[in-house]
């Protein structure tokens, strides 16, 4: 069985061709054949082909040291759209963001400090603030519904608690729609967030009998710490891949030994491998056929679907793999910043394995004065009081009228082509850019930026790790960075790589970058602070040449220094950059 969507996915290249970008990436070889395959053989070429198009048609042996030498945005745009001419099929992703989501154009701010999809449009937000009187008692920015948080015996919800009001079944079946998941296999809790999904799984999880935590993350996360601090204090033995330097590349190696069952063990569930198809710092995306190589060497599997793209889900075929977990979370109107929830799906054939734990889930139910609202629930309005973090619905006041989730619904018109091919031009476009900025009069030509994870790949993911560094090779912080990307109307974010493995090779280099770069090294590991840039799927190429010229102002060397003498002068938590 595959995704009804599957077909659709061979045609994502901006040249009109390619597989699934997920199906079968270098990093793992888990089956060999001599049967020649020529969608193979065409994808492959369509693969290196966008790659040799994206390094030699921008800025061929050009490089740029000094910010004001940068060709034109006009210029840039038109050389942009001859080199990928299917890019122009995406008009329709411009026309939405100037209908639904007008503020990143009239504000002049470029949101690239996230991934991810929200259920609504900012339209929908602006429209129910038009229509609220001022003298509402709705306490809230986003009052289109609330969430109660509750206690519960997780496995006694998933087996018994049911779809619960229509209200919050409709938001159910429409987000299990929107992410590919089938309700006959599936259950599903609302969560506080997505840090609350990965707790929760922790502390529900047999690690008494199944006493193993694998994860793969090249970058620290909150929700996954939290997730190996529960499991550890109820017995787990927690183990964590190992990335290569510099493209962070799984070390493959020591993740299959970590995997693989001993010949001579019992065949016993090990325990939870918890697995990201993309890494949302670096943009690396990773086979699906590990999480194949740990079911089949007796792992539960739990995929983190947070980093993925908006339809991604529908490349992946969830018929194809079937985790026993997975996670979404849904936050942020772009640009906005709205509370939100987390989304955990438990495959209804192991709940009866889970352990009795009381945890906090998340009921979502309309807000007051909501036209959602049943008449039961206006008459409870002091129990409403006590409900948090409301964020949007809808802002029509007729209760006849279906929900309406238009972040969604312009996602799943647009389709996983427009949508991936669009992030795809736009990211590779961005690292060829920042990879021709050098400083001047250096002997050694020091590169401005130095890039983590992978360079100018068509299966990368649509997220950046970098650095940049003085003309002295000195790394400008990426909290400094990140002040003045945001006083440049520009919202990045910083990140910390860890689990990093040095190849004897790269020794110096790693003297260099551990030493030099404010880097350090916790538990044994080493971790390294970034600046990170998202591209989302409204992303257009203004937004990509603007962070460009902004990068770019840092080969100005005076630049640099005034601005660092600002940050750390006196005390760098006053000072405003």
């Amino acid at each position: 069985m595959h995704s009804p969507c599957l077909k659709e996915v061979t045609h994502v290249c901006s040249h009109g061709c390619c597989s699934n970008p997920f199906f079968s990436l270098p990093e793992f070889t888990y089956t060999t054949t001599t049967t020649t395959n020529p969608t193979a053989s065409t994808s492959s070429a369509c693969r290196k082909n966008f790659t040799t198009t994206t390094t030699t048609s921008f800025f061929p042996n050009t490089r740029f040291t000094d910010h004001e030498s940068l060709p034109s945005f006009k210029e840039s745009l038109t050389t942009f759209t001859q080199t990928y001419p299917k890019y122009s099929d995406t008009a329709r992703v411009d026309r939405i963001r100037v209908q639904e989501y007008y503020h990143l154009s009239i504000g002049k701010r470029i949101c690239l400090d996230y991934i991810g999809i929200g259920l609504f449009s900012h339209l929908q937000l602006q429209t129910h603030h038009s229509s609220v009187p001022s003298s509402s008692d709705l306490h809230s920015d986003f009052p289109f519904f609330n969430t109660i948080y509750k206690s519960v015996n997780l496995k006694s919800q998933l087996l018994h608690g049911g779809e619960g009001s229509e209200f919050e079944s409709s938001i159910r079946r429409r987000i299990m729609e929107f992410m590919n998941v089938s309700g006959d296999d599936y259950s599903m809790v609302f969560t506080p967030n997505k840090s609350s999904a990965f707790k929760i799984v922790s502390e529900a999880y047999p690690f008494q009998t199944s006493r193993k935590l694998l994860t793969v993350y090249d970058y620290k996360s909150e929700a996954v710490d939290a997730m190996v601090t529960t499991s550890e204090r109820r017995g787990a033995k927690v183990m964590s891949a190992e990335f290569k330097w510099p493209r962070m590349r799984i070390h493959s190696a020591r993740v299959r030994k970590m995997v693989e069952r001993k010949r001579k063990k019992k065949k016993k569930t090990r325990g939870l491998f918890v697995f990201p198809l993309q890494s949302r710092t670096t943009g690396a995306s990773y086979s699906y056929q590990w999480m194949i190589k740990a079911q089949e060497n007796g792992w539960h599997v739990l995929l983190d679907a947070c980093a993925l793209g908006p339809k991604d889900m529908d490349s992946f075929g969830l018929s194809l793999i079937r985790p026993d977990f997975l996670i979404c979370s849904f936050y942020k109107v772009f640009g906005e910043n709205p509370s939100g929830f987390g989304c955990l799906f438990v495959k209804k054939s192991i709940i009866s394995i889970m352990e009795d734990s009381c945890v906090g889930i998340a009921t979502l139910v309309p807000a007051k004065n909501s036209s959602f609202q049943s008449d039961e629930e206006h008459s409870s309005g002091t129990d409403l009081e006590l409900q948090q973090d409301q964020i949007m619905i809808q802002g029509e006041k007729n209760k006849s009228e279906k929900i309406e989730y238009r972040g969604l619904d312009h996602v799943d018109s647009l389709g996983l082509m427009q949508t991936g091919m669009r992030t795809r031009c736009l990211i590779n476009w961005l690292i060829n850019a920042l990879t021709k900025l050098e400083h001047p009069n250096t002997e050694t030509k020091t590169p401005l930026v130095e890039i983590y994870g992978p360079r100018i790949r068509f299966d990368r993911g649509p997220a950046l790790a970098f650095n940049i560094y003085d003309w002295k090779g000195e790394k400008v912080e990426p909290a400094l960075v990140q002040k003045l990307s945001d006083r440049n109307n520009i919202s990045l974010s910083q990140g910390c790589l860890h689990k990093i493995w040095f190849d004897d090779k790269y020794a110096e280099e790693k003297e260099r970058v551990m030493t030099g770069s404010g880097a350090k090294k916790t538990r044994g590991v080493h971790e390294l602070g970034v600046v990170t840039a998202a591209i989302n799927f409204l992303a257009n190429f203004e937004d990509v040449y603007r962070l460009w010229a902004f990068v770019a102002r840092f080969l100005d060397a005076d630049y640099v220094e005034k601005e660092r003498w600002r940050y750390t002068a006196l005390n760098q938590k006053t000072i405003e950059v």
